[in-house]
């Protein structure tokens, strides 16, 4: 099977989330040179044999990101196969004029937009694809903080670009109560529109309530906030009321059951009338002003819900656990795109410029993620 032919069936085209285990500290330097080096010569590969496109769509795949993470050495189940696997792949794409990669880990990911117009200084990009990308870093940033609501905020933001246009964004968001951490990956080729269904091959650990206004479930819901601001604001915070725990109603005294929305502490009422200012056309025009973050998404939903009857989703936008295997040693149901995912890895390590030992090593390291009975 070739390249090409490897990357056009199934999972090599997706985007998604993972969620993974917490871990501090950070990877020793010998550990680290030795990832950059494999990372280096994984990408030549891979680059030279699919293209930056190509490269940036494997890169935007839960399945084989994972597994280029294991193979340069990284605990597999880490939220470091995240943080340090994008700090190898950095070093590894350095000096590059097709590819970049910018933005990373705290503080340093708010400095993407400048790291941004520097590659673009670097690689001669127009104007218009540098501010493209500015907006691309900042709604993958804005949806996966305030559009998806799922407990967990983002700490890690890293943009891979080429000079197409082509790019994949790969953040990471910390548990409110800590001990897991999920990673959020994107694609220009399957993102589409940034509020609708972004996500694909979405992986982890389902959590008991989520606000998902990227859902389909959620469009009505979308145009009922549109609707909301442009009528302006005011009546939002005059006629919305808010049940505290343990007030009773009429209803409750009657039998009856009533839904109890409870508005955010905090609403940002600014940004919703710089919002009503601008007249948003769409969802996306609406998220993508400054001053609408989380609490305005949230109360704008909870508000078309209580007003209007129109619920947003509240799924967990995760659907089904990565197939590895569990702790337990009982492993997880595999699926083709992953066996599609191990294939493809395997090429390019073979066919990088590595010395023999280092690939047969890169090799098992990918094989040991395997059951021992997936007939490979």
């Amino acid at each position: 099977m070739s390249y090409g032919q490897a990357i056009h069936r199934g999972a090599s085209a997706r985007t998604g989330i993972t969620d993974l285990q917490l871990r501090n500290g950070t990877a020793p330097r010998w550990l680290f040179n030795r990832m950059a080096k494999l990372a280096t010569s994984i990408s030549d590969v891979m680059i030279d044999g699919l293209g930056t496109d190509g490269f940036l769509q494997l890169l935007a795949d839960p399945y084989w990101f994972q597994l280029l993470s294991a193979v340069l050495g990284f605990d597999p189940k880490s939220s470091g196969t995240t943080t340090v696997t994008c700090g190898a792949l950095r070093k590894a794409l350095e000096g590059r004029k097709d590819v970049a990669l910018v933005g990373g880990k705290g503080r340093i990911s708010l400095r993407t937009p400048e790291q941004i117009a520097e590659a673009a200084d670097l690689n001669d990009l127009s104007e218009d694809l540098e501010a493209r990308l500015v907006y691309v870093s900042r709604m993958c940033a804005k949806v996966d903080n305030a559009a998806v609501q799922d407990g967990y905020r983002l700490y890690h933001h890293a943009l891979l670009f080429d000079a197409e246009g082509n790019w994949t964004v790969i953040q990471q968001g910390m548990a409110d109560g800590g001990g897991l951490a999920r990673r959020y990956q994107w694609n220009s080729r399957t993102a589409g529109r940034f509020i609708e269904d972004p996500h694909t091959a979405i992986l982890g650990v389902r959590a008991a309530d989520a606000l998902d206004m990227t859902a389909t479930e959620s469009e009505e819901s979308r145009k009922v906030a549109v609707d909301l601001v442009n009528d302006g604001v005011e009546h939002i915070r005059n006629e919305v009321v808010v049940l505290a725990k343990g007030q009773t109603t009429i209803d409750e005294w009657a039998g009856g059951t009533v839904r109890k929305l409870h508005m955010p502490r905090t609403v940002n009422w600014a940004g919703l009338r710089k919002a009503y200012e601008r007249q948003p056309r769409d969802y996306e025009e609406l998220l993508a002003i400054r001053g609408v973050g989380a609490s305005a998404v949230r109360a704008l939903a909870l508000s078309g819900e209580l007003l209007y009857d129109c619920s947003p989703s509240w799924n967990d936008p995760v659907r089904f656990s990565f197939a590895v295997g569990g702790e337990g040693g009982v492993p997880l149901p595999a699926c083709r795109s992953m066996d599609e995912a191990v294939d493809l890895m395997e090429q390019g390590i073979q066919a990088t410029r590595m010395r023999k030992r280092e690939r047969t090593e890169a090799v098992q390291r990918l094989r040991s993620l395997l059951p021992p009975d997936a007939g490979r």
